[in-house]
């Protein structure tokens, strides 16, 4: 028995109380036995009122197995360590918390009860929130340097009215960006409207973009307003701009030089206020030295220009990128899937990603959807990733690279050798590729005793 237990009862229970974690014991039936004044303040009820309750009336945890886990423990006798989860309060909030339990034992070692501490991870949730917001802008993700210079200056490109054209490959976060400009802009109150113009044929673009009045041709049977009208006071996104003929090309630099248009088969011009923010996965420079592309259009849509690199130049942004996509799934899905392996990082880190931030989505929402745990394993990747990731690259990466974050201490030491082994044992590179100083990941190595 441990030397607490001959402790007199208010000085065992002052030191209980002194503890900032919560504390609570049950007996073999479940029954509150003790609950230390942190546990009180956490879940939300007093003393008085638990000791009439059984564990289960007022722990109520977000994940399915914790009452199992638990029951495990009385059971087999196997504490658990550092469970994160979220714990329902009385008033139905949930709470985060990490969770240890253990058994109770009596004086012949039978089982004769459990002790849980938890403690509140509110202001660690807090922190990396705020964490979080140093790499973020409204939905864009990253720490990549060139994305980081873009963000910088979008609040102030969005405060004024220019032009805005945004290059790069499909699937990037063009539309992100153009999202995030008109969020932070004077407009941001009017609507977002965007528009896919190489995905309609000229005749249809044009009475989506200007909208029709009745009897325009056959089949417009009343008016219509195109998204110009809709987008009235805010933001038009022209995607895909590129692909626009050389007719379109002019009906909308019209429009842009003189501020109006006219619906088709109207006789009225229309006013209109809307600032353009194009994108395109082309070269327009190139196209308009081969005059596939007005000259004088490019330069009206070409005030502010950002080129928006993709995720292979990014690649500090897919752990960041995962990470996203997994507490949106979480939020949405209502599970919780709390990380990927080690190994499934290395595989997601070695992939080119021809469709960019978009194909990483994906990947990760099929391997959600198939992971059967609380962490994604490298069985649950898609067959032609683990295929092509079968002989990496060479990585050139910066710094700050792979996330250490809610890795268990396992965890963190299979990635410390996987990323020394990755760079035959250079630990100033490793440090490099872990987001940690060289002597941090010494630290780390003589902890896991790598050596």
């Amino acid at each position: 028995m441990s030397d607490l237990t001959e402790l007199d009862p208010k000085c065992y229970r002052l030191i209980l109380d002194s503890l900032s974690e919560g504390v609570c014991t049950v007996d073999n039936n479940w029954n509150i036995t003790t609950l230390n004044q942190a546990a009180q303040k956490i879940i939300g009820i007093s003393i008085e009122k638990s000791l009439s309750l059984s564990f289960n009336d007022i722990f109520r945890c977000e994940i399915d197995d914790c009452e199992l886990l638990l029951s495990e423990v009385m059971k087999t006798g196997v504490s658990i360590h550092d469970v994160n989860t979220h714990i329902i309060d009385q008033n139905g909030s949930h709470l985060p918390v990490s969770l240890n339990a253990a058994p109770l034992r009596n004086e012949e070692g039978e089982i004769e009860g459990l002790v849980a501490i938890f403690r509140d991870n509110r202001p660690l949730e807090i922190l990396r929130n705020e964490l979080r917001q140093k790499f973020t802008f409204g939905d864009i993700v990253t720490k990549n340097v060139k994305m980081l210079r873009i963000l910088d200056i979008l609040p102030d490109v969005a405060d004024s009215d220019s032009n805005v054209l945004l290059l790069g490959p499909s699937g990037t976060g063009k539309e992100l960006v153009a999202r995030a400009i008109h969020s932070a802009s004077p407009r941001k109150d009017k609507p977002f409207i965007a528009v896919n113009c190489g995905a309609l044929p000229d005749n249809l673009l044009e009475s989506e973009l200007f909208g029709y009045k009745k009897g325009a041709f056959t089949d417009a049977k009343r008016d219509k307003p195109g998204r110009f009208g809709l987008a009235e006071g805010g933001t038009l996104f022209l995607d895909e701009i590129g692909d626009i003929s050389p007719a379109m090309q002019v009906k909308l630099l019209r429009v842009l030089q003189e501020r109006q248009y006219e619906p088709l088969g109207g006789t009225m011009t229309v006013k209109a206020d809307v600032r353009i923010i194009t994108a395109t996965n082309k070269m327009l420079g190139e196209l308009v030295e081969k005059d596939e592309f007005r000259s004088d259009l490019y330069y009206r849509i070409n005030v502010i220009q950002f080129d928006i690199p993709p995720l292979s130049e990014r690649q500090e942004d897919i752990p960041l990128l995962v990470e996203h996509f997994i507490e949106n799934l979480n939020a949405e899905k209502g599970r919780v899937v709390k990380r990927v392996s080690p190994q499934a990082m290395e595989r997601l880190m070695h992939y080119d990603y021809p469709g960019n931030i978009r194909e990483l989505q994906n990947i990760i929402e099929r391997a959600y959807i198939l992971c059967r745990c609380d962490e994604i394993q490298e069985q649950c990747l898609p067959p032609n990733l683990l295929d092509a990731a079968t002989a990496p690259r060479k990585l050139d990466v910066p710094t700050q690279f792979i996330s250490l974050r809610a890795l268990s201490p396992e965890d963190e030491r299979n990635l410390i050798i996987s990323t020394l082994h990755e760079c035959n044992g250079n630990r100033k590179k490793s440090a490099g590729l872990l987001g940690i100083n060289p002597s941090t990941l010494w630290r780390k190595m003589k902890k896991h005793k790598i050596l």
